[in-house]
């Protein structure tokens, strides 16, 4: 196939507007990186930034074997690693930055709650770079994939909808995390999966696996589109082959990731150990899901153990997965699997053990890549999602900063009116944006009864929280009367 003068100019032209689009993404990164973060002065433990700070303090002076071990130079109880071990190397890497320019910052036992100006310059550098290095490309590439036959400007306005999405940028350039690392991996596995390549997007989801375990919330979603996808191969043989196959490259794959802790025996135990967080109970804060909401009236954490706790929340998950599950492995299809992703990363967010706010990012991913087949939700979803890590923002001092990213967001979306449809859902999001802003402002500006300290924070959860589960219900309603015809091309990838 030889493109036309007339397609390639197009294509030249969108080529150079992503680059503008991408180039705009990161100021606005850079400004956000301005503000505040996670824990600034707030002794003795800081916050998340401290935490990414010390892991790269640890992963630097301490041998492999030493990083998730409680030892005299590597307190546990202070910010212990409890990302799995990709994580960890990313933080030995970003930490050799540190070490080059500001070596202090990551002196073993001397730098505990090291602030400096430079210091945070250079910690903001390594999650831009981490951006713009892996989510930005996997973004592009998924818009191409996803949306092949779209018109150029409409999947242009797609991925600037993705780069602006304000929960992505708060949380990883303001609070301060990496998720961008994990949420890139996983897009470019959808991108992968898109085209036909099911081995190269197992191998990128098992990576994103581990970096952040949250990315468990996307685990049966790529099961049951893989698994069906094997199940329509011809022949018994290519089926058994086709899972065999892919069990491999999953089992090769983590070996690779595991290997320095495979070495020793019971190492790998240790690492899980730090990975499993019962000991916290079912929610920290107030988070927008349905334990943290209900237990106003049902006090969860008094009538059950975390261990009995973990069991019934497992249950509720595993239960609210299922019918996108069964659906994919009865008919796999691409905008299937995508829906599958939002309804199981939703499942889990909703029901499953120790949830924070941050966690509403997994859902977001596959929300935002959807926003072509419906423009309005996805649009609806980002300031839903937002809205409701509002006390985190809150209390992380990025206020000001979160008021920007909405307006931008909603500038952006703005651009292409004439997509966003349904139209009959403008005025419930009018409605439920005129809520959103009145309770934002009662929480930054008003005084709760002293009685009460978090009821501003009940409000929030509890009306993002019926937003989230109306997207659950009409999602898994879409999956079950849209799509119940497999893709040819699942039967036909590599």
């Amino acid at each position: 196939f030889v493109p036309s003068m007339e397609e390639a100019w197009v294509e030249r032209r969108q080529g150079t507007a992503a680059w503008w689009v991408c180039a705009a993404a990161v100021v606005v990164r850079v400004a956000v990186g301005l503000h505040s973060y996670s824990g600034r002065g707030d002794t003795p433990k800081f916050g998340d930034y401290e935490a990414q700070r010390h892991w790269m303090e640890i992963t630097l002076n301490l041998p492999v074997g030493e990083w998730y071990v409680d030892t005299k130079d590597n307190d546990l109880g202070y910010w212990g690693i409890d990302y799995p071990p990709l994580s960890a190397y990313q933080s030995w890497l970003h930490g050799l930055l540190l070490l080059l320019l500001e070596p202090q910052a990551v002196a073993l036992g001397e730098s505990r709650g090291y602030e400096t100006g430079t210091s945070k310059v250079l910690m903001r550098a390594t999650a831009l770079a981490s951006d713009v290095s892996l989510m930005f490309p996997a973004a592009i590439l998924a818009m191409r994939a996803v949306y092949p036959g779209e018109r150029a400007r409409d999947r242009l306005w797609a991925l600037a909808l993705v780069l602006f999405h304000p929960s992505f940028v708060l949380i990883d350039h303001g609070h301060f995390q990496y998720n961008c690392i994990s949420l890139g991996l996983t897009a470019g596995a959808v991108a992968c999966l898109w085209r036909g390549r099911q081995y190269a997007g197992s191998f990128l989801y098992v990576l994103a696996l581990n970096h952040k375990h949250m990315s468990l919330y996307y685990a049966l979603a790529f099961f049951s589109y893989l698994l069906g996808g094997a199940l329509r191969r011809p022949g018994l043989v290519q089926k058994f082959t086709t899972v065999c196959l892919l069990g491999l490259t999953v089992v090769l794959t983590f070996a690779l990731v595991w290997f320095p802790f495979l070495r020793e025996p019971g190492m790998a135990f240790k690492v899980l150990g730090r990975l499993v967080p019962l000991r916290r109970g079912v929610f920290e804060d107030y988070v927008s899901n349905f334990w943290c909401v209900s237990h106003v009236l049902i006090k969860w954490k008094r009538l059950f153990a975390n261990e009995v706790m973990a069991n019934i929340s497992a249950l509720a998950t595993m239960a609210a997965c299922a019918p996108s599950v069964v659906h994919q492995v009865l008919w796999p299809s691409k905008k299937g699997f995508l829906i599958c992703m939002l309804n199981c990363s939703l499942a889990f967010y909703l029901f499953s053990f120790q949830v924070h706010e941050k966690s509403i990012l997994l859902p977001c991913l596959p929300s935002a890549l959807l926003v072509l087949e419906n423009p309005m939700h996805a649009v609806y979803f980002a300031l839903v999602s937002t809205f409701s890590m509002l006390p985190l923002l809150v209390k992380d001092g990025l206020v000001v900063a979160y008021g920007g990213c909405l307006i931008i967001f909603c500038a952006v979306a703005g651009l292409r009116t004439d997509l966003l449809r349904p139209a009959w859902m403008k005025t419930p999001l009018a409605a439920s944006a005129a809520i959103g802003v009145a309770l934002s402002a009662l929480k930054v500006a008003g005084e709760p009864p002293a009685s009460l300290p978090y009821l501003f924070d009940l409000f929030i959860s509890a009306f993002a929280f019926v937003h989230f589960a109306g997207f659950f219900v009409f999602w898994n309603w879409k999956l079950w009367t849209s799509y119940k015809v497999a893709d040819k091309v699942v039967a036909k990838m590599e």
